[in-house]
């Protein structure tokens, strides 16, 4: 069994597989303050009664967790195969911008998941802390994206700086036209952030021609989704996938 793990700035997402096929996923929370041991008690919780793991690929967006999963690694899965994706590991993605080592791992894996999934050129949304579109050549390179706020940042930014406003769960209202704040509060972020999705997704087609895919991924896609109206994909595993992936190709 393979452990794949992506660490994201909010949330971190693992799973196991066997071969090409999650058997099972996990999402918890980030805490950029947890040591090796408190990272080791949570998967060892989480994973019992699965398979013997006998790989791991990792990525990881902070950098704190990043150095207390080396030591949590080193401590406790010893000689174990580990793929860490970062600048110099071999992922067979030309990075096709100003400065490649600016650009997070999970773009990068995500690149290679969507581009072996759905071909290129391709869209990837990943809506996490950030929302991030990734755009996916026919030939499988990085070739740059937008970075934008992600949904539940906004929010919580808007509630903390107004004092009439409030957070809310992202759900469609009953109209586009909230008749009180929480409907109004979730018509601007739900179709709001949809029509930002699709303006850039129109814009970055403008530029490159017709894309075979667009894919969402991340913890909020699903709220985004079902409102978008260029998202043609959604997977939610995407990154877990990349990563598996990539394990493969260092382990050859």
């Amino acid at each position: 069994m393979l452990l794949a793990i992506d660490v994201g700035n909010t949330q971190t997402v693992f799973g196991i597989f066997d071969g090409p096929t999650l058997v099972q996923s996990w999402r918890i929370k980030t805490d950029a303050a947890s040591t090796a041991d408190e990272l080791m008690l949570k998967f060892r919780g989480l994973l019992a009664g699965s398979p013997p793991v006998r790989g791991i690929a990792l990525c990881s967006t902070v950098p704190s967790v990043l150095h207390e999963m080396r030591r949590m690694l080193h401590r406790y899965y010893t000689g174990m195969p580990t793929v860490i994706v970062e600048p110099g590991t071999k992922t067979g993605v030309p990075i096709l911008v100003d400065n490649p080592r600016e650009v997070g791992a999970d773009r990068i894996v995500n690149t290679v998941a969507a581009f072996e999934r759905y071909g290129g050129p391709s869209i990837v949304v990943d809506f996490g802390t950030s929302t991030n579109l990734d755009v996916v050549s026919a030939q499988g390179a990085f070739l740059g994206g937008a970075l934008a706020p992600g949904i539940q940042i906004s929010i919580e930014a808007l509630a903390a700086r107004a004092a009439q406003l409030r957070k809310v769960e992202l759900v469609p209202p009953r109209s586009p036209i909230g008749k009180n704040t929480v409907e109004a509060l979730q018509s601007g972020a739900l179709y709001g952030f949809a029509g930002q999705v699709d303006n850039l997704v129109f814009r970055i087609t403008e530029e490159i021609g017709e894309v075979k895919a667009v894919v969402a991924t991340g913890g909020l896609a699903g709220v985004v989704i079902a409102e978008s109206k260029t998202i043609t994909h959604k997977d939610p595993h995407l990154t877990l996938y990349g990563l598996r992936i990539l394990f493969d190709r260092n382990q050859g």
